[in-house]
């Protein structure tokens, strides 16, 4: 055997490159944005069951994180194609590369929205009716960056969705408390996808992008200050309503310090800062699930 044999590289199959490429697609190996849609959810979940939902439920919803979340990137990139090769962050997705074309992302995003659907077709009316506004959300959020500054807020509209689903799927209707919920999230989201943004802003802007990083310029951190505060002083009146003990305000405490960490992480403005805030929103989702959890199991 000659030498240039013996160390040459392993042939992968086409398929399993073709899996691979598609699980990158659908950022199968970056779990931080399933989690920052799953906390949300499982919020709603709690609050609406008073504790552990029911079982089959809960797996539906979980599932439907992953799949719609999937289903999300895809379309994000689909839509991106054009931006993404000049971006830093993202020049080597798939689409961006040309290792995916066009129609198979299409493809991809299809059996995900209807492996999506499938599930929630064993679920309640409303909760069936709901699911084609979440439909029509994720689909439609990635062109928001063409026409305005604010896709950070459709964002938070897009991922918050499951929360009035949650309710709607165990209680057959939708309570006035979970709208302030849903709002709390629209700020939470906002806050912290705009951390992401602040990561991109200069490429962004070369590229004729839009962002809320772009929007608030130097004021940046003043707006993400705004923005956390909201969405605390939101979740706040939904402790209220929902007559939610100390467990939860703890949760909330906790959150808030997390919160505040962020920004003296990212006070400099650094891209690895920034987008270091952004990850840290899932210990923040975190500690308010744990708080809601924690109240309703230990009464």
């Amino acid at each position: 055997m000659h030498d240039y044999e013996r160390y040459a590289a392993p042939i992968v199959p086409r398929w399993r490159e073709r899996l691979g490429q598609y699980w990158k697609l659908v950022r199968g190996d970056r779990p931080i944005g399933w989690l920052l849609l799953l906390w949300p959810t499982w919020w709603g979940l709690w609050l609406a069951a008073d504790g552990v939902p029911p079982l089959w439920i809960l797996f539906v919803f979980s599932a439907g994180v992953w799949l719609t979340r999937s289903a999300g990137c895809v379309i994000n990139d689909y839509a991106d194609r054009w931006l993404d090769p000049l971006v830093e962050r993202t020049k080597d997705r798939p689409l961006a590369t040309g290792a995916v074309r066009g129609r198979e992302a299409l493809a991809v995003f299809a059996v995900l929205m209807l492996a999506a659907f499938a599930l929630v077709l064993t679920l309640n009316r409303l909760t069936i009716l709901m699911s084609v506004v979440g439909v029509a959300l994720a689909a439609s959020y990635p062109y928001l960056k063409r026409h305005t500054y604010l896709p950070q807020v459709y964002l938070g509209l897009a991922f918050g969705w499951g929360i009035p689903m949650a309710f709607a799927a165990v209680q057959g209707t939708v309570p006035p408390v979970v709208w302030v919920l849903y709002v709390a999230n629209i700020f939470w989201a906002t806050a912290y996808d705009t951390w992401y943004a602040m990561v991109d802003r200069d490429d962004d802007i070369r590229a004729g992008s839009k962002s809320t990083a772009i929007l608030f310029g130097e004021l940046d951190l003043v707006a993400q200050s705004v923005l956390y505060a909201l969405a605390f002083a939101a979740l706040a009146l939904v402790g209220r309503a929902a007559g939610l003990g100390v467990y939860y305000w703890a949760g909330l405490g906790v959150a808030l310090l997390l919160v505040a960490w962020e920004f003296v992480i990212a006070r400099h403005r650094d891209r690895d800062a920034c987008f270091r805030a952004f990850l840290h929103n899932h210990w923040v989702g975190l500690a308010i699930f744990a708080g809601i959890a924690a109240d309703f199991a230990l009464r």
